[in-house]
């Protein structure tokens, strides 16, 4: 019996070469060949030709190429921050902690495959009541009883249930792991985002404390003037409003400074004051490069990893419509037990103690149909939203891209125009005071000089540090050429 048994379990193994339930295909989208603002570099080429700055030796960098962008901006402190960033942010351990469970469950699944193989062992001793027992002496009222076994269960996956269950679970490793990916692509992004933005704001300090200087000098000389009767309170207090206006910038800047630094040691799993030491000595913003080659978007969608989950999101709830559409067949289970049963433990694994047991088991939920199709219908349903929300992040990684492009294109021409800005009011304003000094010109045109060269040299900071941020956007976007940082697994990476 348990050889025929064994025979039927093994013929019809080997007959289930098909699963219930729908293959997953990749959804076709559809995608032009190029960013509709790709053409906003050689927009830029031409502001630059047009203002006299010439760039044919500038090099033009591609995200696609240049995995670990933050390298490119040659500055060893922001690759050590993001170096940290990615070892020790916690929400990259919170991220990794669901990849390793995803990766277990994974685990879980692959096992349905075979048979489950439990043991157990039994011994007791017990004595009859004499109501129970009437006429019996206490000795033979005594008893005990010893047993051993082991039990095996397989479940023969005819229909693909326990397949499609690991397709599903494999598909939501794999959209974990590109969950992780997504995070650390925008945590680094976090990172190169707040340093570039510690930098800019240092950079509108250093401006605001060197335009408070000069305008202590104007004030110093107008209060010589008038203590020499030669000025009036009127120009005074003009001036000392002026330096009082100027002033009061550096306290809102210097708060953005010390919240920047805050939010740099948390983002690298640090205490808010742990890096304001390292942070506070002021350096000049990141080089950048000229232009950026964000490659087509079919190579785009390859590469975003939120793409990528999204479609293994997709993948799993199409396969657990096989799982559903499983139960609208019969589950066959092949098991069998052997073991052995005696009455004392120096006989329990006689040859008259054997014990065995082999059966076929039939579940069908034909009388239970409804139920089931309602499930089926639920399954459905979930494989239709989970495609919807991929052709969304489709959409949604497209639309981030030609953002980004499009403000980096628009940054760096504002850039030009904010920088001779900041040239020309820098030279009017030094004209001003020697036409001041000279009798030529009254203190209202040397203040009004010097209010607008603040003005302009603060938009100019200000304009390089979005260009920079536009920038670090621009390579958040192009996900596409980052390393793998993701640890692989063995479940996940065997299909």
């Amino acid at each position: 019996m348990v050889i025929r048994a064994l025979t039927l379990g093994v013929a019809a193994a080997l007959l289930a070469a098909c699963a219930v339930g729908p293959n997953y295909v990749r959804p076709n989208i559809e995608t032009p060949s190029k960013f509709a603002r790709d053409e906003a570099a050689s927009d830029a080429r031409a502001a630059d030709i047009a203002t006299g700055v010439e760039q044919d030796a500038a090099p033009v960098a591609s995200p696609q190429a240049d995995a670990e962008f933050w390298r490119s901006f040659n500055d060893p402190l922001l690759t050590r921050l993001v170096e940290d960033a990615l070892a020790a942010n916690h929400e990259l351990r919170i991220a990794l902690a669901s990849y390793d469970r995803a990766n277990a469950l994974l685990r879980n699944a692959k096992l349905d495959r075979f048979p489950t193989v439990t043991a157990s062992a039994t011994g007791s001793d017990s004595r009859a009541s004499a109501d129970q027992a009437p006429g019996v002496s206490r000795a033979d009222r005594d008893g005990e009883s010893y047993s051993a076994q082991a039990d095996v269960s397989w479940e023969l996956d005819l229909y693909g249930r326990v397949r499609r269950g690991v397709e599903s679970s494999r598909a939501e490793a794999w959209a974990t792991a590109s969950d992780l990916d997504a995070l650390q692509v925008a945590i680094v992004g976090e990172v190169a985002r707040s340093y570039v933005e510690l930098r800019g704001l240092q950079e509108r300090l250093r401006v605001a404390h060197e335009n408070a200087e000069n305008q202590r000098e104007t004030l110093r000389l107008v209060n010589a003037r008038f203590d020499a009767g030669r000025g009036t309170e009127f120009d005074t207090s003009r001036a000392r409003a002026q330096l009082e206006a100027t002033l009061s910038r550096v306290p809102a800047l210097e708060a953005q400074v010390a919240v920047t630094m805050h939010r740099l040691a948390v983002l690298t799993g640090q205490a808010p004051e742990a890096l304001i030491g390292e942070l506070t000595p002021v350096k000049p913003l990141p080089t950048l490069p000229t232009r950026l080659d964000p490659g087509s978007p079919g190579e785009l969608l390859r590469h975003r990893p939120d793409v990528i989950a999204a479609e293994h999101r997709l993948h799993a709830a199409t396969a657990r419509i096989g799982v559903a559409t499983a139960d609208l067949f019969p589950r066959f289970t092949l098991g069998g037990l052997i073991g052995s049963q005696a009455v004392d433990t120096s006989s329990l694994f006689e040859r008259d103690s054997e014990t065995r047991l082999a059966f076929l088991g039939i579940d069908w939920s034909f009388l239970d149909i409804g139920r089931v199709r309602a499930r089926i219908a639920a399954a459905d349903a979930d494989a239709a939203g989970e495609l919807a929300r991929y052709q969304q992040s489709v959409l949604l990684a497209l639309e981030d891209t030609e953002n980004a492009l499009v403000r980096y294109a628009r940054a760096r021409v504002e850039d030009q125009h904010l920088a001779q800005a900041a040239t020309d009011s820098a030279t009017a304003a030094r004209l001003a005071r020697v036409r001041y000094d000279a009798g030529a010109a009254d203190l209202f045109e040397v203040l009004d000089a010097e209010r607008t060269r603040l003005t302009a040299e603060e938009a100019f900071a200000d304009a390089r540090t979005r260009s920079a941020s536009s920038a670090v956007a621009l390579y958040k976007a192009l996900a596409g050429g980052w390393p793998t940082r993701v640890p692989v697994r063995e479940d996940v990476a065997t299909r």
